[in-house]
């Protein structure tokens, strides 16, 4: 190879550290980068960035004035990176065939023509190109990022396999983005986030993944191996960190190891119940050039192993004798049947035997509206008065009463993927390890061979139910035709119900807000809910609506948030402009925390009801149109249904900022029903 050097190259080489020293594979180097690479001059080592005190260290790094964590924004404005970090980050054309502002994220025509050994000899590879690699043959088509420098060389990969960039301005949104795609897609997010205080960022969405059973990749960088408890810049303990969190977390040692360790991860995140893994590599290791030949890549498909475990069919045999001869069976489908696409063989079971359905989590929508086997309000009296209860993929936590609030004469079944869950908080009758699919198509299939499988003599237990249920919902219906003034929030979210068409994927981002939503928001599809989970995350929001319109830019989303949980993350409302990528959002606007603050008038009294979650009155739409999406205030609420049908006229992002009454609870926010 010839000691010239391209442009991009110079300063990213192989084994050439921050410190500007060469690394030849020697044993204190295991980068492992090819011995015949020639980038060893000193005239290369000059061309370094990363030498360039002035500069900033390579990575987000904002000047020491601006105290804001090395972000690398215009001091005055906050709001563009520069050119070199956009080309970088997948922003604009250019000759490494990065994206265009007319197609943002999305890889060029020239992807491909700028190959990995670009620079060096034919038969290496870098790092980057190698986790790229690895990411394509598990079918990642999109990373979600924020540029710096310890990461770039994965950039100029992902361009090469064709993988979209789309970057963000927090890490916590390219992590909650990256859960939010394995949610609707099926395959596993990923997030490219840099070393130190980027790694910390989105350690709140890898936690949320975590506790939402989402898989997902985060690979973070971190600084130079040969720099090792030096105080490299950004250098933090990121394994040690992010082990208690996720499935797997580890340290890629050698540029050879890099796709080898990403497949791995793949395959941690899917054992079981499936979460997250994370990465930390190394910048000498990302940008280090290998043979070829000495790199492991895995082949897509050959990897890992099917999860599809049917279960032990003893039980499952017990099961479809429990339910064939049960008179007033109920179940509840959780999130897992979402994961496992199990969408079908649990309609077909309970319209087989003719069982009630309640659903929760992601699994709302398994079932549509009208259906009549579709229940959602007469949960409690059913899981009081049955006997027979099948919960399928949700555990035992809060939501569930610790399993306190089901019948303790009714028999207990409990299915789920991870065997650590079965029978965790209270003792169960039956439980069965496996994917939620393959068990309920089991259990119809072994019921479908007996003389009677009860199904006509539960039509009066539905009966019973329908009676229930429609009691609930008379209650509450004049709430939800309220013309009051405020808003109240059951009018409000009884509008975005009647807004949803087939297409709609409906996210939910808040606390008390959200909780009304509960009650009378219902898909219309299976997949088309989406909400943080247990570890109730407020955020989720806008990096859902990012995930979800990319992933499926065909369809609608629609977006609830309580304006609390909307500020935590709403500057990305910018990112979706700048994606084109038009949404219909909500913002129940009460200047409240009202979930907390209920609470605390219940235990402090009214004197003390407003302390520490009082927001200001903050315009929303004013926000929206200033950052080039469509923005409607409403204070009527007959001008609700306009509202939402202009902005989805509008094909912009948008918000409707909806003034709700701040003195309206949601009957679980008054019952404190998350913290019994």
């Amino acid at each position: 190879m010839s000691p010239t050097t391209t442009g991009r190259q110079a300063g990213q080489h192989t084994g050439e550290n921050a410190s500007g020293q060469t690394g030849e594979k020697t044993e204190a180097n295991p980068v492992g980068e090819a011995s015949e690479n020639p980038q060893t001059s000193q005239s290369a080592r000059d061309e370094n960035r990363q030498t360039s005190q002035s500069a900033g260290d390579e990575n987000r790094q904002a000047s020491p004035s601006a105290g804001d964590k090395d972000q690398q924004t215009s001091p005055s404005a906050g709001s563009k990176a520069s050119n070199e970090t956009r080309q970088s980050a997948g922003h604009k054309a250019s000759e490494n065939g990065q994206t265009s502002r007319s197609n943002p994220g999305k890889a060029s025509e020239t992807a491909g023509q700028h190959p990995a050994t670009t620079g060096g000899a034919p038969d290496t590879i870098s790092g980057g190109h190698l986790v790229a690699k690895a990411l394509k043959a598990e079918g990642v088509d999109t990373i979600f990022t924020l540029c710096g420098g310890h990461i770039i060389d994965i950039y100029d990969g992902c361009v090469d396999e064709g993988i979209s960039v789309i970057d963000v301005r927090h890490e916590q949104v390219a992590a909650h983005a990256a859960d939010g795609y394995a949610r609707i897609t099926g395959r596993p997010g990923c997030a490219v986030v840099t070393a130190g205080p980027g790694t910390t960022d989105a350690v709140t969405g890898v936690a949320n993944a975590l506790r939402a059973e989402s898989p997902m990749l985060l690979i973070g960088g971190q600084g130079a191996l040969s720099q090792h408890k030096m105080g490299s810049l950004q250098d933090l303990p990121h394994v040690d960190m992010m082990t208690p969190i996720t499935k797997f977390a580890a340290t890629v040692p050698h540029t050879a190891r890099a796709a080898d360790l990403v497949s791995m991860a793949f395959r941690e995140a899917f054992a079981g119940a499936p979460g997250p893994s994370f990465l930390e590599i190394p910048r000498d290791v990302l940008d280090a050039r290998v043979p070829a030949e000495n790199a492991r890549i895995p082949q897509s498909g050959r990897y890992r192993a099917s999860t599809r475990n049917a279960g032990d069919p003893a039980d499952v045999e017990k099961l479809a004798d429990l339910l064939v001869h049960a008179k007033k069976p109920a179940i509840l489908l959780g999130s897992q049947v979402w994961t496992t696409r199990a969408t079908e063989p649990a309609t077909e079971l309970v319209r087989a035997l003719n069982i009630p359905a309640y659903m929760n989590g992601a699994g709302r929508g398994t079932l549509p509206p009208g259906d009549p086997h579709h229940f959602q309000l007469s949960r409690r009296y059913a899981f009081d008065n049955a006997d027979v209860i099948v919960i399928v993929g949700t555990p035992f936590d809060f939501r569930m009463g610790y399993g306190k609030r089901l019948s303790s004469d009714a028999k207990v079944v409990q299915i789920d993927l991870d065997y650590r869950t079965v029978g965790k908080n209270r003792d169960i009758d039956l439980g069965i390890v496996g994917d939620a699919g393959q068990i309920l198509a089991a259990v119809a299939d072994a019921a479908s061979g007996r003389v009677d499988n009860g199904a006509v003599g539960r039509k009066q237990w539905l009966e019973e139910l329908r009676a229930v249920e429609e009691k609930a919902k008379q209650k509450r219906l004049p709430q939800q035709h309220s013309d009051a003034n405020p808003i109240h929030p059951y009018r409000l979210v009884h509008e975005i119900n009647e807004f949803l068409t087939e297409d709609s994927i409906y996210i939910g981002d808040g606390g008390d807000i959200v909780t009304f939503s509960g009650q009378v928001v219902q898909p219309k599809a299976p997949g088309h809910w989406m909400d943080p989970g247990p570890l109730g995350t407020l955020g989720v929001g806008i990096p859902f609506v990012l995930a979800a319109k990319h992933a499926r830019p065909d369809q609608e989303v629609v977006a609830l948030f309580g304006d609390g949980a909307f500020s935590l993350t709403g500057w990305d409302f910018e990112t979706l402009v700048r994606f084109d990528l038009p949404f219909v959002g909500i913002v129940g606007n009460n200047s409240s925390m009202n979930q907390i603050r209920y609470g605390q008038a219940q235990k402090y009294g009214l004197a003390r009801e407003r302390i520490g979650n009082t927001l200001g009155d903050v315009p929303y739409d004013q926000f929206a149109r200033m950052l080039g999406g469509y923005g409607e205030e409403v204070r009527d609420p007959a001008d609700i249904a306009p509202a939402l049908r202009r902005a989805r006229e509008s094909g912009k992002p948008s918000l409707i900022n909806v003034w709700v009454d701040p003195d309206a609870y949601a009957p679980g926010t008054m019952n404190q029903t998350m913290y019994k």
